[in-house]
């Protein structure tokens, strides 16, 4: 996409990355608790622990979005990976994935762990495009949402 840069989290963003998540969690299924935590506060819910916002940027605005919250095993979780619906298609969604990667990578993290829905047939395909592979149920922790029904992991 001409003239798309990632970039790292700037404050001037969190209400796009509050706005594009919402956008496609209600389009597909409810806005729960755990949401609003994230996307009310990613400082105090992503950053402070030690995770990671990535901006999809064109111009002067956020087309898309993704985090990395740190997880008790030195791996991440990704989450609220968004795109914009005018932007889809452009490789957005790729080179956030890739932003991802790259920095868990560097840190030296053992593993991407991610939860999503049936419903997002596009981001998973994405995340298949990364190596991403279904955990087996024995190893699916519990989920703090309704919507779950695929779990995946990357190892690094």
């Amino acid at each position: 996409m001409a003239g798309m840069e990632i970039i790292d989290f700037e404050p001037r963003f969190a209400g796009a990355f509050k706005a594009l998540n919402e956008a496609w969690i209600s389009r597909y299924y409810e806005i729960e608790a755990k949401d609003h935590a994230i996307l009310g506060d990613p400082q105090g819910a992503i950053l402070d622990p030690g995770g990671h916002v990535f901006f999809s940027v064109e111009g002067d605005e956020a087309i898309g979005c993704c985090a990395l919250i740190p997880m008790t095993d030195g791996g991440f979780e990704l989450v609220k990976m968004a795109v914009a619906e005018t932007s889809r298609g452009k490789g957005a969604g790729r080179a956030l994935m890739a932003a991802c990667v790259e920095r868990a990578r560097e840190l030296g993290a053992p593993r991407v762990y991610l939860e999503s829905g049936l419903a997002l047939k596009p981001a998973l395909s994405l995340y298949r495009s990364f190596g991403f592979v279904d955990v087996p149920p024995a190893r699916r922790p519990p989920s703090p949402y309704a919507r779950v029904e695929v779990w995946m992991e990357l190892r690094l």
